[in-house]
């Protein structure tokens, strides 16, 4: 072979070479795509999605109210330049930043945790709006939620005790314990009025407000900021009028919450929300009903449709998103509210289609 034309074909060799290289090559995305979803009134692994108490088994009309998820890679696994293009071609799929799913500033661990927090958040919030809206009482105490390590309340303040005043001022949210501490100066004494964590839980165990009170006097320190702090965090926790368990494993983040409410709105209301319709949906909740926007709507679109959903409950914020790209058959049904969802659902199962509040492109 003639010494040019060896020269070419080495080079083009080495070229492919470095062309595969590079292709096969880590790049710094992950991919999302679009999960399973899961019926609030159906079952899960063999059980109840929601078990109620005083109700047997789970099995309704055959309708659906399906929460719907996406399914994303993990935080070790190194996408490649082809499997990156791939992603970007692919209808089904998208491919996004590494730091997008996994910030540089926390450990898998810390996100894994912080999603768990999130759906556990997410049913309590789903709880309390749909037995609100049952017209069932719920009651709200001020908790403390965490005590940080070599802070003054460690030792002192625990969690679970229910914080009943801060130097006598009642208070009615998480919010009133930081306002009240922060008006200290770093090295004074805060006092507060709790009932401790075991005897509130024993007695919401027998659905009884706790009688006895304790006063705990605790020395602020100085924060980075110069704040006057105890090193705790305040949170919510509520009484319910029955139990409700939401088992639903491997699934993370508070994208579930207004599924959850309307699937205990339709186990605890006579007949059914659905009228045998399958309809899936997404979307945050508050303790008021207030229905918030998710991540990934499109695949959660694609998800539920393969699934045979045919109504598609979409937050407000994410309408014109979701309509961007709508899946053959699936109709967007815009919501803000439990209530409004609710409403929805009447339209639904009546029949009265057109009447729905529909996304809308742009």
């Amino acid at each position: 072979m003639p010494r040019r034309t060896a020269t070419m074909l080495a080079s083009l060799l080495m070229l492919i070479a470095l062309l595969c290289a590079g292709a096969l090559m880590p790049v710094p995305y992950a991919e999302m795509s679009p999960g399973p979803s899961y019926n609030t009134l159906g079952t899960h692994q063999g059980e109840c999605v929601l078990q109620i108490s005083g109700q047997k088994g789970c099995e309704g009309t055959g309708g659906h109210l399906n929460m719907t998820t996406v399914r994303v890679t993990g935080s070790e696994y190194k996408m490649n330049l082809v499997e990156a293009v791939y992603g970007w071609l692919a209808h089904d799929d998208v491919v996004v930043p590494h730091s997008t799913l996994y910030p540089d500033d926390k450990t898998p661990d810390e996100v894994s945790q912080e999603n768990a927090e999130e759906f556990t958040q997410s049913q309590e919030s789903a709880k309390v709006a749909a037995l609100r809206a049952l017209g069932k009482k719920v009651t709200s105490h001020v908790i403390v939620a965490v005590v940080q390590r070599d802070k003054p309340a460690q030792g002192r303040l625990h969690a679970g005790d229910v914080i009943k005043a801060v130097d006598g001022t009642a208070v009615r949210g998480p919010e009133d314990v930081a306002k009240l501490i922060t008006k200290h100066k770093p090295g004074e004494k805060v006092s507060f009025s709790l009932v401790p964590a075991k005897e509130a839980a024993a007695a919401e165990r027998k659905n009884q407000e706790p009688t006895r009170q304790k006063t705990v006097t605790v020395t602020t320190a100085k924060a980075e900021d110069g704040r006057a702090i105890v090193g705790i965090q305040a949170g919510v926790d509520y009484t319910f009028p029955l139990k409700i368990d939401i088992k639903l494993a491997d699934v993370g983040g508070p994208s579930a919450g207004l599924m959850f409410a309307l699937g205990i709105v339709d186990r605890l209301s006579p007949g059914d929300l659905t009228g045998g319709k399958f309809i899936a949906g997404t979307g945050t909740i508050d303790e008021k009903g207030l229905v918030g926007p998710i991540g990934g709507i499109q695949m959660k679109t694609i998800g539920a449709r393969k699934e045979g959903a045919r109504y598609f409950l979409t937050p407000q914020e994410n309408c014109k998103a979701a309509a961007a790209d709508v899946p053959d058959g699936l109709t967007l049904v815009k919501v803000h509210t439990l209530d409004g969802a609710l409403k929805a659902l009447k339209q639904i199962r009546a029949g009265d289609t057109a009447a729905l509040p529909k996304c809308a492109k742009g």
